[in-house]
């Protein structure tokens, strides 16, 4: 569990995401006391629940991101469902329990990769001894010295065993330099199944299918085929191979059950589309009764899962919607009450635009400068280019459908098309996009509202 303060939190987030400070300061807060609730007895611990958050705004303002980027900030196992995936119970669809299971094998991967990292020293080395001992065969295939002409084998002399020590040094200094990357070498491995119990694991019955496939996969004596492959790669095959053997997948499953119960983060997007109450022509299965399913898994149940069970008792629920047509008190009260936090954020400006393309790590110029560069074209934005960009995105999003900083993704394709287009063909020519650029490319379909409906 990380132990960020809220303030390196929100100082983390801001180089990803622009502006929303009081929805940073939210799940901030809300990681922290994650922290301080392992801190205390363990008494308090499991009277501790969570605050979860819903968060109001339209899309494309970064509510995904915020709920994203704090998992990874905090190593732990996160995942993103749409509210209207779900049906109520009796219903063909997906039952609500799915979200705590996909979560699950999201946290037995986290751990088991954590785990082949761990071991990867070691698993290395003995891949190596594997690929010197299946070289060492074909070397000694040439060797017919061990052989009497009536075909028995005589054992090696000491001059013939420091032979092949000598030879086996060799072979290890020209695999380790890379030397023999490209050279074929025949493995034996696992062949992999067919999925033929695929189809049982749609809706409802996904458990049901892993069930199925893993008794059948049990069922089934391992086949392994042969194949030749070059040395880098079998390194690798044989690299995870040697890790798998290392783990001990008791514990990887022990350690990722409690990783999901301490840790977990389900963001639980578009919960506005089933914000409503039962209509008086029959059941609404989209709406109140998915809220009614949703509940327990939100108040806190024990999941079953392949893997054993799971708690939900302290899983963190962050909920995103943008309540256009509905609103936050049009949810059951019952679910209203294990959202006591909530956050509105705000939709993006046109100073917002420029700071999204300028500020953040991974921002959009800094994506297409790298891209242009693998083409050996070097490309510069100019800063009135980048404040002209911003004021289109601001300008279509007022007069179409407001996607927020999504809009930006469009512009900057627009713009650059002719240039993405042409690019391997420019021969390393600099390319600079300015203001003027940028209005010749746009200012065409901006005027034609119609047409910047379909194009931006």
């Amino acid at each position: 569990m990380s132990s960020f303060t809220p303030r390196e939190i929100v100082s983390e987030l801001d180089k990803f995401i622009i502006g929303q400070k009081e929805a940073k300061k939210s799940v901030a807060v809300a990681l922290r006391n994650r922290w301080r609730r392992l801190q205390v007895s363990e008494e308090l611990q499991d009277e501790i629940a969570p605050k979860n958050i819903i968060m109001i705004g339209p899309t494309g303002v970064g509510k995904t991101e915020i709920a994203r980027r704090l998992a990874r900030l905090a190593a732990a196992p996160f995942i993103k469902v749409e509210a209207s995936k779900f049906t109520e119970v009796g219903y063909v669809g997906k039952d609500v329990e799915s979200m705590i299971r996909e979560l699950t094998e999201l946290s037995i991967k986290m751990v088991r990769e954590e785990e082949q990292e761990r071991v990867q020293v070691r698993a290395q080395e003995m891949a190596e001894e594997k690929i010197l001992e299946i070289l060492m065969g074909n070397f000694l295939r040439h060797q017919d010295s061990f052989a009497d002409p009536f075909g028995s084998v005589s054992p090696p002399s000491s001059q013939e065993i420091h032979g092949m020590n000598e030879e086996r040094q060799r072979l290890r200094d020209l695999l380790r330099s890379g030397k023999m990357d490209d050279q074929l070498v025949e493995l034996e491995i696992q062949a992999q199944m067919m999925p033929m119990i695929e189809v049982v694991s749609s809706g409802g019955l996904e458990e049901m299918g892993m069930n199925l496939k893993e008794m059948f996969s049990n069922m089934m004596p391992k086949q392994r085929k042969k194949r030749k492959v070059k040395v880098k790669d079998a390194l690798k095959i044989l690299g995870q191979e040697e890790a798998a053997k290392l783990i001990d997948m008791d514990a990887v499953i022990k350690k990722a059950l409690t990783r999901v119960e301490q840790n977990g983060i389900v963001f639980l997007d578009e919960i506005d589309k089933i914000a409503g109450r039962e209509s008086g022509h029959g059941p609404d299965v989209s709406r109140e009764g998915v809220q009614r399913d949703i509940l327990p898994i939100v108040e806190g149940s024990t999941v079953s899962t392949k893997y054993g069970m799971v708690k939900t008792d302290h899983i963190l629920f962050i909920a995103a919607g943008a309540f256009h047509v509905s609103k936050p008190s049009d949810l059951i009260p019952e679910l209203q009450g294990r959202f006591p936090l909530r956050v509105e954020l705000h939709s993006l400006t046109k100073e917002d635009f420029l700071r999204i393309l300028i500020e953040p790590q991974n921002s959009l110029t800094r994506q297409y400068v790298a891209l242009m560069k693998t083409e050996g074209v070097p490309l510069v934005f100019t800063h009135d280019a980048l404040e002209e960009i911003s004021q289109f995105a601001a300008l279509v999003n007022e007069s179409t459908e407001n996607i927020g900083a999504r809009r930006l993704h469009t512009i900057m394709e627009k713009v650059l098309e002719e240039i993405s287009f042409n690019a391997s063909e420019m021969g390393g020519k600099e390319i600079v996009i300015d203001a003027h650029y940028v209005k010749e490319r746009l200012s065409s379909v901006v005027k034609d509202v119609d047409l910047s409906r379909y194009i931006l």
